[in-house]
């Protein structure tokens, strides 16, 4: 019988528990001293230590070092399946809800400037004299100037504003939210992985204390492997608190911390795919439509009719009277008409600076296009290149990691690698894991920091399935239509 066929022996009978507590010592020396093949280590130590079956310690394996295995990876989830209960339990916020009464408010208004300017005055009049006389005078100013008109103007355009204003807030409360469940979920994988390699390094002791016995281990590289335990308690510590305090910002901003959640890297990828192939001509045409700019585009249309209204203000308008007039036995009827005479003051200096107020508005619009041109410029630059690192983390750590952190073991368990090299290779293969954790957190913070900031985010998440497939990478906007979204 050679050294392998023994080996496997011994763990068949300690598997069938034909082996008492002391001949499984025995049988363990025994195969410490005759094993020279790393799959005999292998397969005994595994069977002795961790007592799985043989899938199920890959799986462990893999999942104690942060690279899941296919079987155990999560599988995709369409917004439609987790957004909607995320969104109503959005729009009942009280911050949302008091978005909705101020659009109320602006629909009142705009019904309050709708109204004549002026009403008609009445006038009695009477005079006690050697004759008695009774006057009644009916007068009535007249909206020359069109004052009525210009103020409805003027409270459309400030309702759209308002309104305009309302959608980007609204967007960026929800970008804010979906990157708190963001950070959620990364913070709870982070969890997951530290309890995992806690675990996992309980087992290894456990494997290193006999292989202490066995005289395959000295002493030193027992205490590196407890001192290895000790840091993983403290990272799971550290780990446990951060999901706290990611909990406790999903409390503050939704009022719960138990929400249907699902990573939506994909999508996010498609975006960006889509906007990189948009022509570069197109670039500039499509920020003017961008949400964030509508605000900025009606401030242009409203100053403009704040000079209209300073006109109309300031114009003369003619009141026209009746009176009619009872003198002892005389009756008289009189008309007349009164035009306010602009001589010592025509309101010039005010009609020059509702002019300039355009051009403010003009330069602010241009300038907060600018702002917003360049931090496209930027998020178009940076998130592709960083789901490109994404995807060659994904295809490097989580497929060739997984094989190293097994062969790894194997080596470590036989005897070939120190336990050191093993215990800073474990190390590396960590931050490789936490690296991948790093950049989903900066995608998702880059996407829907931008998201957020343009008013993309609510027409890109209201479209059904196939439109997010094949939602452009800018989408067109009205104030009206975000805000009632």
């Amino acid at each position: 019988m050679n050294k392998t066929t023994l080996a496997r022996t011994l763990a068949c009978l300690f598997r069938s528990g034909l082996l008492s507590c002391g001949l499984v010592l025995a049988a363990g020396l025994l195969a410490f001293a005759l094993a020279a093949e790393n799959d005999t280590l292998d397969v005994f130590l595994e069977t002795n230590a961790l007592e799985t079956k043989a899938p199920e310690a890959e799986v462990f394996k893999a999942q104690s070092l942060g690279l899941p295995a296919k079987e155990t990876d999560a599988p995709y989830v369409a917004f439609g399946q987790w957004l909607p209960a995320l969104l109503t339990q959005f729009n009942q916020l009280p911050e949302v809800q008091a978005q909705l009464t101020r659009q109320q408010q602006a629909e009142l208004a705009i019904q309050a400037a709708d109204r004549a300017v002026y009403n008609p005055e009445l006038g009695l009049n009477y005079q006690n004299a050697d004759t008695d006389s009774y006057s009644l005078g009916l007068s009535q100013t007249l909206d020359w100037a069109d004052k009525r008109g210009v103020a409805t103007k003027r409270a459309e355009l400030e309702a759209q504003i308002l309104l305009a204003d309302i959608g980007l807030e609204r967007n960026q409360m929800l970008a804010e939210r979906l990157l708190a469940l963001a950070e959620q979920a990364q913070s709870r994988k982070a969890l997951t992985f530290a309890e995992q390699q806690l675990r996992f390094t309980k087992a290894q002791l456990s494997i290193a204390k006999q292989r202490l016995a066995a005289g395959d281990l000295s002493n030193v590289e027992l205490q590196l492997m407890q001192l290895e335990l000790a840091t993983n308690t403290a990272d799971y510590a550290l780990a446990e608190q951060a999901a706290l305090v990611a909990d406790g910002k999903v409390i503050e901003l939704l009022g719960n911390n138990n929400f249907a959640f699902s990573e939506f890297i994909k999508e996010i990828h498609v975006f960006v795919t889509q906007a990189k192939q948009a022509p570069a001509t197109e670039l500039s045409p499509l920020t003017s439509t961008l949400p964030a700019l509508a605000s900025a585009y009606q401030q242009v249309l409203l100053a403009r009719v704040n000079a209209m209204q300073v006109k109309a203000d300031t114009s003369a308008d003619p009141t026209i009277s009746l009176a009619a007039e009872k003198e002892g036995t005389d009756n008289k009827l009189g008309v007349g008409v009164s035009i306010p005479l602009q001589v010592r003051n025509n309101y010039s200096e005010l009609q020059a600076v509702a002019d300039k107020g355009i051009a403010i508005a003009e330069q602010g619009y241009l300038a907060r296009e600018r702002v917003l041109t360049t931090k496209q410029k930027q998020f178009l630059y940076a998130l592709p290149r960083l789901l490109e690192r994404y995807q060659d983390w994904r295809e490097l750590v989580q497929v060739s990691g997984a094989k190293a952190a097994k062969s790894l073991s194997q080596q470590w368990q036989a005897g070939d690698v120190s336990t050191s090299e093993y215990l800073q290779s474990r190390r590396q293969l960590a931050a490789s894991y936490l690296v991948g954790l790093n950049l989903e957190t900066a995608i998702y913070q880059s996407w829907l920091t931008w998201m957020g900031e343009s008013g993309q985010l609510m027409p890109f998440l209201d479209g059904s399935a196939e439109q997010i497939s094949q939602a452009p990478s800018h989408m067109p906007n009205a104030a009206a239509r975000t805000v009632n979204q």
